[in-house]
């Protein structure tokens, strides 16, 4: 059974791993609560001549059901920070192939590119609404903000989800390996007409982007 619809980044295998270790873990002890619990009520269920007592407690169960739990949420995170560092890190980015400012709206994203000059912030920018042109196999570095509430940039497909606030600018990025169409969507509840704020990446081949971009300008 597939859990997640198909990677198509870079990073979205080190992603899958970390979510399958972490659903192992937490299938485990959901199984054995339950179990623990269903043991319990018929151990202790209620007999005719048998009367309720106190128990006040027991330390060394505290003890352990505390450690417990604490040193596998540490273990998860120092397992997982190497892949956090690379996701969420501005120094540990790759040097980008592109880079784009993406601005969330309601309803809608906006997504600027650099024109000829390759540089952002110039007379030769242009915008394109709900549609962002990437090339495969490119890292894509993007800047994230948000003109009225908070939005999220999610992408299932490539694993990415982050939050578009008002009044900060987030970098993030990407690599798609898939050529195809992916859905872009919010993922964070911004208003009426939420469930509309729909998108799409659209993944080409390197010489079908160059072409693209070239159109644009």
């Amino acid at each position: 059974m597939d859990w997640l619809p198909g990677a198509a980044s870079s990073y979205a295998a080190d992603l899958d791993r970390m979510f399958y270790v972490i659903l192992v873990i937490t299938g485990l002890i959901l199984v054995g609560v339950q179990v623990a619990l269903v043991y319990f009520i018929i151990k202790y269920r209620g007999r005719a001549g048998r009367r309720a007592s106190y128990i006040e407690g027991s330390t060394k169960a505290e003890v352990i059901w505390t450690v417990i739990p604490a040193v596998i949420v540490v273990g998860i995170a120092v397992a997982s920070q190497t892949v956090w560092s690379k996701l969420k890190d501005p120094d540990r980015f790759p040097s980008a192939g592109l880079e784009v400012n993406v601005e969330a709206r309601q309803f809608a994203w906006a997504i600027t590119y650099p024109g000829t000059d390759g540089e952002l912030g110039t007379e030769d920018d242009y915008v394109r609404y709900n549609e962002m042109y990437v090339p495969v196999n490119r890292p894509v570095v993007f800047n994230l903000t948000s003109v009225d509430v908070v939005h999220s940039f999610f992408v299932p497909a490539f694993r990415i989800k982050q939050d578009a606030v008002p009044g900060l600018n987030t970098r993030a990025w990407f690599e798609a390996t898939e050529v195809g169409e992916y859905e872009l969507a919010c993922a964070e509840l911004c208003g009426v007409a939420h469930g509309l704020m729909k998108g799409k990446i659209v993944v080409l081949p390197e010489d079908e982007y160059d072409s693209w971009a070239a159109e644009q300008s």
